[in-house]
């Protein structure tokens, strides 16, 4: 179902992307060459998927999703400075040939940015690395391959097919009119800006900063929970209960179960296989999709997994002796252990003082109103019963250890006699008591054995038995001893606030010699996070080597990156306004934010720099440059906002994924559009003019003005 919806939010990217170019261009055989660049890019990418050995999957089609508006970005670049062209006057092959060579620098800088910020993702380390591979490749490939079909197959086109003329819709000359209009306030705007740059550049600044101050409110998530319409219980009686009494309240669980109509199905265990013990058990639902569900009164609305959860929380919780925990199996993909979103061990050296820590942590975390479901390995109370034999009095009587030691088993555990064949199965056959004959210690007392003289004799006259209370297990961790304690998470509360309080109550329990550690889900949260920043951090150095080297200067690709923390500030403030969490989805969109707002700042630098080459002073050629660029930088902004639409308002299965990550693209698009166009020209204009050389100007540019006594 999840691809089936990535699949049809694909198809739905496309459709807008393409009623956006119509509405700038007015020509659809300018909006259609510019969505050939669609089937190019992701059937090629398709291609190379198929040699690399990758499965159309959620992280392959999501990525694939993500990159419709970005793969028309260089087809867009390349269509609108041909159409520009063409309405000044220029014929066909002409306008094609001079508009793809002149805008051919800024789509190649554009896109190794790109593939610059994804590339380190692709190969990211660890659990989290092995999915997002795939994501990588798939919008590097998909880039590069635009890139190729813009600067080859998108002028051809143009050359032959591309028809300009006037708009004769009232909906196309209303587009006209408002863009001319726009333009015409952006160029007053821009000359105030840069008569103020430097309060221009400080505002944009403090605009970041404040900015940063959503991040406290931001929940922070591994990954966000989803609606998969399947969850897990796990049920527990008292330690040392009969397989019978679990099975008896595990039928009361089973009959709650089965009387809410959201239920499609579900699978029962217990003993061995549902929590390893008789007095456990795992009961795994499947709930009908959920447009299928039914409205059950009182409730006036069909019932989410995530209420659902919490209803089966407090209905199996009031059956008697039953301990329910309810896991959202959503959160456990990333996790080796039992998929907890919180589960760390409590190391030491003594065993006591162990359990009385893991009790106190226990207690204290329950006590918390952002975690439920609190539990440990650390359990207590199993019924022990030791024999010990009297060496003296079984050596007067003539019995041997051995001999004790066999009856006891042979009677209380069982003892393979036969076997049984039967439909092509085999069956043990094993003789023991009767289970009224074994149920108490005392029955053991009871028991006769044979002594070397081949007399009988009781056990009660050779043997002390003693119960007491026992441990279930004893559990090591790189050699030291350790208790497990596992919790989820409260409805609407984040696992990073869990995290950090349940290092605080550790830092307040723990004594000298006893430490926490970190597993399964927690554990990954932490390290994934660390791995991202990390990757957007070497992606933004790699992308400004690659546009140094494109640029053969030190600055310019400062002025390109100048567009990253306004992106980065959007995003924070959509994802806090649209009630989303800063998870490894949303950071993702993050990363793609860093390869996609670029393209602006680009588009504005590199034509600068032409008009520079041509002889005009910095003011004049950014004038100039500058609004001839509002229309592909708009087309491009707004075509990525486009695509990026069918993601955020997903509402079918994995949409809880898809939409932090789109949120993100949006929110980032829009804030970094709207500042670039006015800070990159700002900071532009204060380089030095007899800067030359790398650390000013391209040294093309730096020789032209040293021959013209600049």
């Amino acid at each position: 179902d999840s691809i089936n919806e990535l699949t049809f939010t694909l198809i739905l990217s496309a459709i807008l992307t393409s009623l956006v170019c119509w509405a700038f261009l007015g020509s659809w055989s300018a909006t259609l060459n510019i969505l050939m660049a669609i089937p190019t890019s992701i059937v090629g990418s398709f291609i190379c998927l198929y040699f690399l050995g990758f499965t159309l999957n959620t992280f392959t089609l999501l990525a694939l999703s993500l990159a419709i508006g970005v793969v028309v970005d260089d087809a867009i670049m390349v269509l609108e400075n041909i159409v520009r062209h063409r309405e000044q006057g220029l014929a066909r092959i002409e306008a094609a040939r001079l508009g793809a060579r002149q805008i051919t620098s800024a789509a190649l800088a554009a896109t190794l940015s790109i593939i610059a910020i994804f590339l380190p993702v692709a190969f990211m380390a660890g659990l989290i690395g092995k999915f997002f591979f795939e994501f990588g490749m798939t919008i590097s490939i998909a880039v590069a391959l635009s890139l190729l079909e813009a600067l080859t197959l998108a002028p051809m086109r143009c050359a032959q097919f591309l028809r300009i003329g006037e708009r004769r819709t009232q909906f196309g000359k209303a587009v006209e009119s408002a863009f001319r209009i726009l333009a015409v306030r952006y160029h007053a705007a821009l000359i105030w800006s840069l008569r103020n740059r430097r309060m221009v550049l400080l505002a944009s600044a403090v605009i970041f900063v404040v900015s940063l101050g959503v991040l406290p409110w931001l929940r922070k998530e591994f990954v966000p929970p989803q609606d998969q319409s399947m969850f897990l219980v796990r049920l527990q009686t008292p330690v040392g209960s009969s397989i019978e009494f679990t099975d008896e309240q595990f039928k009361l669980a089973e009959q709650f179960a089965m009387s809410r109509p959201e239920i499609k199905r579900y699978f029962g265990a217990i003993g061995g296989f549902g929590g390893g013990e008789v007095n456990a058990g795992i009961l795994f639902i499947t709930l009908h999709p959920p447009r299928q569900r039914r409205i059950v009164p009182p409730d006036r609305h069909p019932l989410s997994q995530r209420e659902l959860m919490a209803l089966f929380r407090k209905e199996l919780n009031a059956i008697p002796d039953v301990k329910a925990s309810i896991q959202d199996l959503s959160l456990s993909g990333f996790s080796a252990q039992r998929g907890f979103p919180i589960e760390f061990s409590i190391r030491g050296p003594d065993w006591e003082q162990l359990g009385v820590i893991a009790q106190e942590m226990e207690r204290r975390m329950s006590r918390n109103p952002l975690m439920v479901d609190v539990d440990s390995d650390y359990l207590t109370g199993v019924p022990e019963v030791r024999v010990r034999p009297d060496r003296r009095q079984a050596a007067a009587r003539g019995v041997s250890m051995a001999t004790i030691a066999r009856t006891i088993n042979a009677l209380i555990g069982g003892e393979r006699v036969a076997k049984y064949t039967r439909g092509g199965r085999r069956y043990d056959v094993r003789v023991r008591l009767m289970p009224t004959q074994r149920l108490q210690a005392d029955d053991i007392e009871r028991l006769w054995v044979w002594n070397r003289h081949g007399e009988l004799v009781q056990l009660k006259d050779i043997v002390t038995i003693t119960e007491n209370p026992s441990l279930l297990t004893i559990t090591r961790k790189n050699r030291e001893r350790a208790i497990s304690v596992f919790s989820n998470i409260a409805p609407g509360r984040s696992q990073a606030e869990a995290l950090r309080e349940v290092q605080r109550i550790a830092k307040d329990v723990l004594p000298q010699g006893y430490h926490a550690v970190f597993g399964g889900s927690a554990q990954t949260f932490r390290e994934s996070f660390q791995s991202l920043l990390f990757v957007l951090w070497l992606g933004v150095l790699v992308a400004y080597m690659v546009l140094a080297s494109q640029y053969n200067s030190y600055l310019h690709p400062v002025l390109v990156l100048l567009a990253l923390p306004f992106s980065v500030s959007g995003a924070l403030m959509a994802l806090w306004v649209g009630g989303q969490s800063l998870n490894i989805y949303s950071f993702i969109g993050l990363i793609l934010l860093m390869g996609i707002v670029k393209k602006n700042s680009i588009l504005l630098v590199d034509f600068t720099n032409q008009l520079r080459e041509q002889g005009q002073g910095v003011h004049e050629a950014l004038l100039n440059a500058c609004p001839m660029r509002l229309r592909p930088i708009l087309m491009t902004s707004i075509s990525t906002v486009a695509a990026a639409v069918p993601p955020a308002l997903a509402v079918g299965p994995g949409a809880e994924t898809r939409i932090p990550m789109a949120v993100a693209v949006i929110g980032g698009v829009l804030l970094s559009t709207l500042l670039t166009l006015f800070v990159v020209p700002c900071a532009y204009s204060l380089i030095p003019e007899k800067n030359k050389g790398p650390w000013g100007f391209p040294r093309a540019l730096s020789i032209a003005q040293e021959a013209k006594g600049y």
